[in-house]
């Protein structure tokens, strides 16, 4: 039994889309107050947890000026504070990522456990706490089993979703007698050892003048008039379809992987210090390097697959894959062939994917 996550768009009444503004309202004020909370605790030399937030927040709701607080389900805002400990605890655990202010003018979300919402498998109705109509939902697909916990979100575009998390039973695919190394790059965003390749859409490059355009008609806009939200939308709508496109592109990728393979060799990419070069970084954000590896990695466990990761610090690229030699000259991203003292002559992608096949299937039965 696996967690599955069931996406799906809804149309919410006008009296439904204004509790759901409220309820993103309070979320965001519950994050945002947990977190400075935290941080004035900690100037005076204080720790604060979870425990901390919960009993500052049932104090907000006491005062007369925050009874709005109680309008809304307490669900989601005790949701947004274990949201806010779970951020705490990746950034002492990684160094990276420090909790940041929610804004009110970005992707909105709120999420509900089990006792914030009621759901009839017979009627396929969900209806949030303090709603008294069920959502209108657009099933494009069907689930097995009880929803456990859901998160309802709201799209800069002003599109609605309900994510619904379900553990369902995963049907395993046959195995195959087929395994592959996957060298991710700019040029082909992947370069497989048996000689497949994907290339790069350039979701990015393909948008970029209408994106322009539209950012340049969103700038003479006076901000916050009604020509303004109407050219933010726009923008926000141009900047969503190329999130689409990358996803639904890197999710086809992946599944092909998956299925045509019994193990899958890849780099332990470490994407945080890629894009930090300047000049690729905006193609490498592009690229989806990051989305790539979790897929490749949740898919396989779904289906019964292996991913093998190798070191990053592997040279792949450099070391001949007939020889086992190492390239000798200098070396830079312009070198996309080279020559090997053992007479072969190596394309820089397709010996780094062969060289991590190899070693991929070393790392599995050492």
């Amino acid at each position: 039994m696996k967690l599955i996550a069931f996406k799906y768009r809804f149309y919410p009444t006008n009296e439904q889309a204004l509790m759901l503004a409220q309820t993103f309202g309070c979320v965001r004020f519950a994050y945002n107050s947990a977190l400075g909370f935290s941080k004035e605790q900690y100037d005076l030399g204080n720790k604060t947890n979870y425990n901390d937030w919960s009993k500052n927040l049932t104090l907000l709701k006491k005062n007369a000026d925050f009874s709005w607080l109680k309008d809304v389900s307490s669900v989601p805002l005790q949701q947004a504070l274990k949201h806010l400990d779970k951020g705490f605890k990746s950034f002492f655990k990684s160094g990276f990522g420090y909790p940041k202010f929610k804004s009110k003018h970005n992707h909105q979300s709120a999420s509900y456990m089990s006792n914030g919402f009621k759901w009839d498998e017979s009627k396929q109705a969900l209806t949030l706490a303090k709603m008294k109509q069920p959502l209108k939902i657009k099933w494009s697909r069907s689930f097995n089993g009880t929803p456990s916990s859901l998160t309802i979100s709201k799209t800069k575009s002003g599109k609605y979703f309900v994510s619904i998390l379900v553990k369902e039973s995963i049907n395993q695919l046959p195995i195959v007698n087929k395994t592959v190394g996957v060298d991710v790059g700019i040029k082909d965003l992947a370069i497989c050892s048996d000689g497949t390749k994907f290339n790069n859409p350039r979701t990015s490059n393909k948008y970029a003048k209408k994106l322009a355009k539209a950012s340049r008609n969103l700038a003479k806009k006076k901000k916050g008039s009604h020509n303004f939200n109407k050219q933010k939308l726009v923008v926000a709508k141009i900047h969503e379809k190329i999130a689409n496109s990358r996803k639904d592109f890197t999710h086809k990728m992946t599944s092909k992987l998956v299925i045509e393979n019994q193990v899958i060799g890849i780099e332990s990419l470490k994407v945080k210090n890629m894009v930090k070069n300047r000049k690729l970084s905006k193609h490498m954000h592009d690229a989806n390097f990051g989305e790539i590896v979790r897929q490749l990695e949740y898919k396989a466990d779904w289906y019964g697959r292996t991913v093998s990761a190798i070191s990053q610090w592997f040279p792949s690229s450099k070391m001949c894959s007939n020889c086992g030699a190492m390239y000798s000259g200098e070396w830079s991203l312009a070198i996309r062939t080279w020559s090997c003292e053992c007479g072969v002559t190596h394309d820089r992608d397709q010996n780094a994917a062969t060289n991590i096949h190899i070693e991929s299937l070393r790392l599995l039965v050492a």
